[in-house]
């Protein structure tokens, strides 16, 4: 299956894909390579292949194309969704858990996170302390694996544990996981903007500032103007060598 992804591969896009997702010197993803594969064709690949067993999926996600392990990404999330057993589906979540330095681009994790770790977090509460675990961890793709991951549980309109990571993430040193609070933040906003309001008269003065304006972006002007206006303490912890 690798070979089908390489085979289209855009030499032209390459280079641009590698700057956007930061794949260049100094950026968060140095070293690793595209293949200049769009996210429709990477699609296709995945509809074609939507039989593949989890030992190939685990393959796939060794890769050192950025493409192919969007592919494994994609094709995780198909063989979760076609399960047919709660034994089959939790394979499935152990492997994206143990697989989150892996998945090391905020588009290779927010492509699962929701709907394999979320949405086995929604019928299974006593799991959910992964996501504190994963958000412990030094690997930035896994603390924003735990973020995005309760995407699936805001969705079902759970808002306790994704505000708890955001709470126990504000001195994050890492911009993604800054932008992950934020976007989860105003996802709980959207579904109860009372919770939300509360969190931030508590946290509001500890968010980087990304995490704040993005968090109150569905906000009234005038609300807005009041959480922007909060003095920042935000003081980011040392970035884990």
């Amino acid at each position: 299956m690798a070979e089908a992804v390489r085979a289209l591969a855009h030499p032209d896009r390459a280079a641009g894909k590698a700057v956007f997702f930061q794949a260049v010197p100094g950026g968060y993803a140095e070293g690793d390579r595209f293949l200049g594969v769009s996210v429709p064709e990477a699609r296709q690949v995945v509809r074609r292949h939507r039989d593949a067993t989890l030992g190939t999926v685990e393959a796939l996600l060794d890769d050192p194309w950025h493409e192919v392990r969007l592919v494994a990404a994609l094709l995780l999330v198909e063989r979760y969704r076609r399960a047919r057993s709660d034994d089959e589906r939790r394979t499935a979540v152990d492997l994206l858990v143990r697989s989150g330095p892996r998945l090391d681009n905020w588009d290779l994790v927010d492509s699962v996170a929701p709907y394999v770790l979320g949405a086995w977090l929604v019928d299974h509460p006593q799991d959910r302390p992964v996501l504190q675990r994963l958000a412990a961890s030094a690997v930035v793709w896994e603390r924003r694996l735990a973020v995005v991951g309760s995407f699936g549980l805001i969705r079902a309109g759970v808002v306790t544990d994704t505000l708890q990571l955001c709470a126990l993430l504000a001195d994050d040193p890492h911009e993604l996981v800054h932008k992950a609070c934020g976007w989860m933040m105003r996802e709980v906003g959207g579904r109860d903007r009372a919770r939300l309001d509360a969190f931030l008269e508590e946290h509001a003065h500890r968010l980087p500032r990304v995490t704040l304006r993005t968090a109150v972006e569905k906000h009234d002007p005038e609300q807005r103007r009041r959480w922007l206006a909060v003095p920042s303490s935000h003081s980011p912890r040392p970035r884990p060598r």
